[in-house]
């Protein structure tokens, strides 16, 4: 927060003290003063009061002597160590909203700051369509990239698609035997969609097979169904079909090759809907051998130990034993990992990497950090994990395996409709515009976006379609609805011929209009703050504060109606700005900003 006051205080404080003991660029960071106390910011004394060998109350007494000295304050008290300032209207707008694009370049970071982060997410299978838990992933991974980007970063977005294994062999097989020669364009099915429904088909054939299993062998009550995965023909069968794949079988890697192609359209489709990119995208059919050597050359150098079995381990210490190799020579996930963690760096040598994966991996990327650490590579104390929670909804959790996930299509036509719906709802029986769909599809994308983001990544969410959508409440569509209101004043002050060029900032002097610009102030911090705490929730909950408090001015200051033309026009420049704001912010979290709701 940018505050001349704020400046010229911390210039005086670094002249009268010339032994303080700031780092080079320092200044005081103030912060808004809560809603109810007297002022428009403080300045807590506590923080730095140590830098310059000063007793916090003493600090706090000779700034309020200089504030209150100052041509931009027009009080100023403390309260022990806080300082709580009032600025005057024309000095808070002056540094706040009078100058927007400077307000958007203070959210940058200064360039020695700036890193290069590289960050993987979504990491789809090629078995079956993205479903829910892909959607929260891609939307935090897409607004992190965003987020870090808009800061100044240089962010490089990387997907890893798992397109080999079992469980890909399990569709292939399915199709086999019951795809009697159909196509995703022979059915008009998305071809994600169309490999999924014979994931869903084997299972279904397993499941019956495990079922007669049991009930002829009494010996298999107690065996789990993995452990009866090999003794059904269609486990067996499946097994067969990998080692076939790994062996380079010609016919079962068409037949691979094919289907991905069908799943990789599909994936398309869905990015495409989202709004999501790629710099470069990895196959896991591509990595799953690189880790192999690393390992064999930190065998070689006591990193890794071989147990009896033939099995190469690490030890971790609390972490515990992770096996890096089985004992047939055949490589683990981690294997792969350890591998295709070093070629992403070697490719595009980041400051830092971050995987967005669900929480359920913590203790893999520990693991995983921790072993490339123990490979002498000094770039792994910048590695990052982003574990999210899981998305819930009304109706309970999803299974793959039963064909009963959320999917990710079915859920974006859901979110499409009831958008179309309450958009029709609130034309009150006028003519439905030209671009309702297009003004559907952005308000329901935003709506699934922002209800996502508006937790901490961390925490498990209960997802429930119809109040996302809600015009009125801690929802995308209510901070959206701020910006359609605004250029509804827009195109209604260009019929009344009023301008907002040459705004008199002194004549904003009510609390809703001074709330405003200080909400302006602090977006900067707020970009910086979520951008170093990887949290877009940050920025979400700060757009539906300022949101909230356009409607509160909206509500008590009249703009096109104000009772002079110098304070519409004040007025109608600020309306203006927190719009600007607005739609930063939601382009920065990906989410679109309809002209009209």
């Amino acid at each position: 927060m940018k505050l001349r006051c704020i400046a010229d205080f911390s210039a005086e404080l670094l002249r009268k003290n010339p032994e303080n003991k700031t780092k080079p660029g320092w200044s005081i960071l103030p912060e808004l003063c809560p809603q109810g106390m007297t002022g428009d910011i403080t300045v807590n004394c506590f923080r730095f009061a140590g830098m310059f060998g000063k007793k916090p109350d003493q600090l706090a007494a000779e700034a309020v002597e200089f504030f209150r000295n100052h041509e931009d304050v027009a009080s100023a008290d403390a309260v022990k160590a806080f300082v709580n300032i009032t600025l005057k209207p024309a000095a808070l707008c002056r540094d706040t909203v009078a100058d927007m694009p400077a307000l958007f370049e203070e959210g940058k970071l200064p360039d020695p700051e700036r890193r290069r982060i590289l960050i993987e997410y979504s990491a789809p299978n090629t078995n079956k369509p993205q479903h829910l838990g892909h959607v929260r992933n891609n939307t935090i991974g897409m607004s992190l990239c965003s987020l870090l980007a808009r800061v100044g970063n240089t962010v490089i977005p990387i997907n890893l698609v798992n397109d080999r294994g079992i469980h890909i062999c399990k569709s292939m097989l399915a199709y086999r035997r019951y795809g009697n020669g159909e196509t995703p364009e022979s059915t008009g099915i998305k071809g994600d969609h169309f490999v999924g429904n014979f994931y869903v088909k084997y299972n279904s054939v397993l499941s019956d097979e495990i079922k007669a299993l049991r009930e002829s062998d009494p010996s298999t009550a107690d065996q789990s169904n993995d452990d009866l995965f090999l003794r059904t023909e269609i486990g067996a069968a499946a097994q067969k079909m990998l080692q076939d794949w790994e062996a380079g079988d010609p016919e079962v890697r068409k037949l691979w090759n094919l289907m991905n192609s069908w799943v990789f359209a599909g994936f398309k489709q869905t990015y495409d809907r989202m709004g999501v990119h790629f710099n470069k995208t990895y196959l896991e059919s591509q990595t799953y051998l690189l880790g192999k050597d690393l390992i064999a050359k930190g065998l070689a150098d006591g990193v890794f130990k071989k147990r009896e079995d033939g099995a190469v381990i690490a030890d971790l210490g609390k972490l515990g034993t992770k096996v890096v190799l089985r004992s047939d020579g055949t490589s683990v996930y981690i294997t792969q990992d350890i591998g295709t963690t070093l070629l992403k760096y070697e490719e595009n040598k980041p400051d830092t990497q971050i995987w967005v994966v669900g929480d359920e991996q913590i203790l893999h990327f520990k693991m995983l950090f921790t072993i490339l650490s123990k490979l002498g590579f000094e770039w792994a104390s910048h590695l990052h994990h982003l574990a999210y929670g899981m998305v819930n909804l009304p109706s309970g959790k999803m299974k793959s395996r039963e064909g009963t996930v959320v999917d990710a299509d079915d859920l974006f036509d859901e979110m499409h409709g009831l958008a179309r719906t309450a958009t029709l709802e609130r034309l009150n029986g006028a003519p439905a515009p030209e671009d309702l769909e297009q003004r559907a599809e952005t308000i329901g994308m935003g709506a699934l976006k922002f209800m996502l983001l508006k937790f901490n990544p961390k925490t498990t969410i209960m997802f429930d379609p119809q109040a996302s959508l809600k015009f009125e409440g801690d929802t995308g569509p209510y901070v959206q609805y701020a910006c359609a209101r605004i250029n509804s004043i827009e195109r209604k002050s260009a019929e009344q011929n009023i301008s907002a060029a040459n705004p008199q900032w002194e004549l904003l002097a009510k609390d809703e209009e001074r709330r405003l610009a200080l909400l302006c102030a602090a977006y900067p911090d707020v970009l910086r703050s979520a951008a170093e705490k990887m949290d877009c929730s940050v920025l979400v909950n700060h757009l539906l504060e300022v949101a909230k408090g356009f409607n509160r001015f909206y509500r008590e200051c009249p703009v096109l109606t104000a009772e002079n033309e110098p304070l519409r026009t004040a007025r109608l420049a600020l309306c203006y700005a927190v719009r600007d704001l607005l739609t930063d912010g939601l382009n920065t979290l990906t989410i679109q900003v309809p002209s009209a709701m």
